[in-house]
């Protein structure tokens, strides 16, 4: 399951923080158009993620790469993929964060000035936002920040707006923390237990913990917003898993949380397969796209040697590795760099070799990853199961991906795809173990390869 147990709903008329802003929030609202009046419209529900480019703590962290994913990319995967949204907004007021938006399928709306300052609060651009969306009834503001946010929960509080009557639902998490009073300097105090008895400190198994905000989601209908309220109404709070609360907030919390959303993170509608086979480009992945001639006219390339130990680990660990080239490049020179990859050079179709390859080996394509850098790539990267780009790769390689590799091309980048394979088996291996699944088998009974299709 990827969520527990919701908690109960409570009426309030000032949530904790909340200025009000004229008369106190209202229970119940008619939908457009009224109610009385014949077949109601269903409510208009939108996922709105508020990313503006000025970032005092890591700059345009909204889309910066995490696990090799631009940051706000995880919520828009699991928001789009989540089917609970009639439209899916990102409010910006930058282009680039606007151009990873659209590329990941979300709509844009471009946020003024006035609520893209520092001082401007997400109440600011969520009631803007509004005002030029007349059409929509609920907002599910979903936090950027949040990248092991998953659709089933999305789903589940969109449930509970629509069909339970909550005006309003927020994410929490439960923690199992000992809280003690503050005690300000240059005052003799003594600190109190706030959450506890010190005689009898209960043991995590027996002790229920507390509800905190994690700040992954804040849903509210309009009404509610339009009074200056995020919460409010007929509340409710949404519990989801500890794992799944990630909240990148400094620039040191990033490796830790690369961590977690590998392991916990949403990937995507169909599930993850073992890898059997990865296919790298020579050229600008292998190497650095550097050709070196000698003399006498003979050909020299560079490789970095962690590459080379990358195809080595991948090797012992039962996944075949080739490489491929649209350039004639030399294979005496390539034989030379003693990797023992089968490999194909002069290849105009880079998608029927790799075909041709899979069928070979009797594979389905969610079990080949590929890891190229250029136009002519493009096709193979959309089609294989996991993709990876160097980056220094071209813009059209970069957004037909699911990673982008911190190394450049012929720098590590091979060596750093490798382990973000290894890292993504482990975690089929555990969704294995912990559903006592079988792992795929390469199915080769089922699939025959016939060089002479015409036959």
């Amino acid at each position: 399951m990827d969520s527990v147990e919701k908690g109960a709903a409570t009426s309030v008329s000032n949530p904790r923080g909340r200025p009000s802003r004229g008369r106190p929030p209202k229970l119940q609202r008619n939908s457009r158009g009224g109610q009385g009046r014949g077949v109601e419209k269903p409510p208009h529900l939108a996922a709105l993620i508020l990313a503006r480019g000025g970032s005092k703590g890591i700059p345009l962290k909204n889309i910066k790469h995490l696990a090799g994913v631009p940051l706000i990319g995880w919520v828009l995967r699991a928001a789009l993929d989540s089917g609970a949204f009639q439209s899916v907004w990102v409010s910006t007021d930058h282009d680039e964060i606007e151009n990873v938006a659209k590329q990941f399928g979300a709509q844009v709306h471009r946020r003024s000035s006035e609520v893209s300052k520092d001082s401007s609060t997400s109440l600011d651009a969520i009631i803007e936002f509004l005002n030029y969306h007349n059409e929509v009834d609920i907002v599910g503001n979903i936090q950027a920040t949040s990248p092991c946010l998953h659709p089933t929960d999305l789903q589940k509080v969109a449930e509970m707006i629509r069909e339970e009557g909550y005006d309003s639902v927020f994410s929490v998490v439960r923690r199992h923390q000992f809280r003690w009073s503050e005690i300000q300097k240059g005052v003799r105090e003594v600190t109190e237990p706030l959450n506890l008895n010190p005689a009898k400190r209960p043991r995590r198994q027996d002790w229920d913990g507390e509800l905190y905000e994690n700040g992954s989601f804040y849903f509210a209908k309009r009404h509610l917003i339009e009074m200056g309220y995020l919460q409010g109404g007929k509340m409710a709070y949404y519990e989801m898993r500890a794992e799944h609360s990630v909240d990148i907030d400094v620039d040191i919390d990033w490796p830790i949380a690369e961590q977690r959303v590998l392991r916990y993170g949403y990937f995507g509608k169909e599930k993850l397969k073992e890898i059997k086979l990865l296919v790298c480009n020579i050229d600008g992945c292998l190497t650095n796209g550097h050709i070196y001639v000698s003399g006498d006219q003979k050909e020299i390339i560079s490789y970095d040697v962690k590459d080379a130990i990358g195809i080595s680990l991948l090797k012992k660990s039962g996944i075949e590795v080739r490489l491929i080239s649209e350039r004639a490049c030399s294979k005496q020179t390539l034989s030379s760099l003693k990797l023992d990859c089968k490999m194909e050079v002069s290849v105009s179709d880079k998608l029927a070799v790799v075909d041709e390859w899979r069928k070979e080996m009797g594979l389905c394509w969610k079990e080949v990853a590929y890891l190229g850098n250029e136009v002519s790539d493009e096709e193979c990267l959309k089609r294989v199961g996991l993709s990876g780009a160097p980056a220094d790769a071209c813009s059209t390689a970069q957004k037909a991906v699911g990673y982008i590799c911190k190394c450049n091309g012929g720098r590590g980048a091979i060596r750093e795809f490798a382990e973000h394979i290894f890292l993504l088996m482990e975690k089929v291996s555990h969704l294995y173990s912990r559903f006592q699944l079988q792992p795929p088998c390469r199915q080769t009974s089922n699939i025959v390869f016939n060089p002479n299709p015409q036959l």
